[in-house]
């Protein structure tokens, strides 16, 4: 849904007809900053967002007009992709370290911030990963990161295995086994949003292909050394089938889409869940309404967060996929050294900093933030906030985030793979030879 916010009507209009200009403000001059917000407003405490975030800002630097455009999933996308095509990118821009930002960072269309940050001696609030400028597509720092992002987590509903008479299964031979049980009490096994492509690749397949593949596979495929085609590839590809073949992960999450998956794993549809991290924040105590999906009470007894169980055969278990997370970039065409520059990257350390960074850990928003000096002992999260605090400790070892480390023409053809196979439409073997020959073109 597209949802556009003016602040200060009249000269937000007149800042969308000339861009990054300077207006008079009660005899001062003002500058206007156009925003592209990344906004799930189905997120539990999504209505708090524009008090506690923006409206704080902006009483704070009245010199600053900012227009907000909030957007979700593709249609944020769609709109970054159109605002390239017009070469007309917002002033200040939420974006992806690499994959989906990937045009932002092949282009070069974000400044670097590394300066900035030196500037304001900042390098010692943040986690180091966090400043990695090889951690990022453009090879600077293109963006400030919020978060470190477990793009996997595995969701186990204890309630619903306990009215089949189980336990959480610990390798993919109990999951397996445990379909018939959850199958004649109405269950579906794993739910998935599998509609949106991106899912099955970020959530799951990554770090499948990690497991088969052990760490620093898709180094041995960049470099030449292995391919796409070899066997620990095709492997993972085929794993992905069995998911299906076995009924373990149902042909109907092809037609789920991600915001329907919650509702289904709140309301007991299924013993097992998969996503990221970040979903944490669709189940909790939505401040404003006092309801939550889940609630707390239910948090603690009925669910756990893990990763997903040992697969037999595979390189590695106890493994997760992990990536740097989203954080926000300055255009490219910004000026250097005027006054819009400067007001963008106030408003850019302002979002990436201990305040809201604190705010979006206690409302559900993040996970694992990236700055150092947020107590989160003394926070009052959740049950299931504090669980995803703790995944890190589930696993020994991360993997990269497919999307993160290959091309968009790359990844995108796993994705349509991933979906095929699904479908029955096309087999291991298939996706994987157009995934090399996409590498190679």
């Amino acid at each position: 849904m597209k949802k556009f916010v003016l602040v200060a009507l009249l000269p937000a209009l007149f800042g969308a007809l000339f861009p990054g200009c300077k207006e008079k403000d009660g005899g001062n001059e003002a500058i206007t900053l156009r925003v592209l917000n990344y906004f799930d407003g189905n997120a539990a405490n999504a209505s708090e967002e524009r008090a506690r975030v923006w409206e704080v800002f902006a009483e704070a630097n009245p010199d600053i007009r900012i227009i907000r455009e909030d957007l979700f999933n593709e249609a944020f996308h769609d709109r970054v992709a159109a605002y390239v095509e017009a070469g007309d990118l917002p002033e200040v821009i939420y974006a992806w370290p690499s994959g989906r930002s990937a045009v932002l960072h092949d282009r070069r269309l974000l400044k670097d911030l590394g300066p900035f940050i030196a500037r304001e001696g900042l390098a010692d609030l943040n986690a180091p990963a966090a400043l990695d400028p090889d951690a990022q597509g453009a090879g600077y720092l293109a963006i400030l990161p919020q978060a470190v992002t477990s793009s996997h987590a595995f969701y186990i509903n204890n309630a619903v295995l306990r009215d089949a008479g189980l336990t959480p299964a610990k390798t993919y031979g109990e999951l397996k086994a445990q379909v018939p049980r959850l199958r004649a009490k109405g269950y579906e096994t794993l739910l998935m949003a599998n509609k949106d492509s991106w899912v099955m690749q970020s959530c799951l397949f990554s770090l499948v292909a990690g497991r088969f593949g052990g760490d620093g596979w898709e180094r041995r495929i960049l470099s030449g050394e292995d391919r796409f085609t070899g066997e620990d590839f095709v492997r993972a590809l085929g794993f992905i089938k069995t998911l299906y073949d076995d009924g373990v992960l149902s042909k109907k999450t092809l037609a789920t889409d991600y915001d329907a998956v919650v509702d289904q794993f709140a309301t007991n549809q299924g013993a097992y869940y998969i996503d990221g991290d970040w979903r944490i924040g669709a189940f909790i105590t939505n401040k404003s309404t006092r309801e939550a999906l889940i609630p707390p009470s239910r948090q603690g007894t009925d669910i756990q967060i893990a990763v997903f169980p040992d697969i037999e055969g595979a390189r590695l278990n106890r493994s997760s996929s992990v990536i740097l997370g989203t954080g926000w970039g300055i255009s490219a065409a910004v000026p250097p050294g005027s006054p819009t520059e400067e007001a963008a990257w106030r408003l850019v350390k302002w979002l990436s900093g201990k305040e809201v960074q604190g705010w979006l850990l206690a409302a559900g928003g993040l996970t694992s933030p990236t700055r150092l000096d947020i107590e989160t002992a003394a926070s009052r999260l959740e049950p299931l906030q504090r669980a995803g605090i703790k995944l890190a400790s589930q696993y020994t070892t991360g993997t990269v985030v497919i999307d993160g480390v290959f091309s968009q023409e790359v990844s995108a053809s796993i994705n349509e793979g991933l979906r095929a196979i699904g479908l029955g439409t096309k087999t291991p073997e298939q996706v994987a030879a157009e995934a090399q020959a996409a590498l190679s073109r």
